[in-house]
């Protein structure tokens, strides 16, 4: 199975944890917990970075609660940087620019958004912290899980090719 299969596997398979009847968070998610780590990574991106980097946590009605942004400044190619942390086990999204971009961190490296250091900074930083970085491409995809998302009522998504309806950015990265 290649990398891009085992990542849906994943994403269908977090996707049938119990949980409560909204779609922000699956049973036993511990906010204090995650809000430690991402302040965790925050301040390792700070000092990889060499720059003040900042850490939103003040999302609600989301199914991600923390992002952690890289200003502009701190990069090599002078765009900032993103890692958003979703609140199911263990995702993250990294991107430069916006959400919708690039298909993923190659392509971000190729059009000039990210350096290769400062991409490894980023893949290092959520590796050394247990996040899985999943490519943007799989999660613009068009959302057929198990939840009210997938069926069919319109939905407007912020960011990616599907904005009228759910994609699996929705499902984890997203507010719901």
């Amino acid at each position: 199975m290649d990398k891009d299969s085992q990542t849906l596997a994943l994403l269908q398979t977090l996707d049938r944890l119990p949980g409560p009847d909204h779609l922000e968070f699956p049973d036993g998610f511990d906010y204090a917990s995650a809000k430690n780590r991402a302040i965790r990574l925050e301040d390792r991106l700070t000092q990889d970075f060499g720059h003040v980097c900042g850490l939103d946590d003040q999302i609600q009605d989301a199914s991600y609660s923390f992002q952690v942004a890289i200003p502009a400044e701190a990069t090599e190619a002078d765009v900032p940087a993103y890692v958003r942390l979703s609140n199911f086990g263990n995702l993250a999204v990294a991107f430069a620019l916006r959400p919708d971009s690039h298909d993923d961190l190659d392509q971000a490296v190729q059009k000039g958004a990210l350096t290769t250091a400062d991409r490894s900074r980023i893949e290092s930083a959520a590796h050394d912290f247990g996040y899985t970085l999943v490519p943007p491409r799989l999660l613009h995809r068009p959302y057929d899980g198990v939840t009210w998302l997938a069926g069919g009522r319109p939905f407007h998504a912020s960011y990616g090719p599907h904005r009228s309806r759910a994609t699996w950015w929705t499902r984890y990265f997203e507010y719901v």
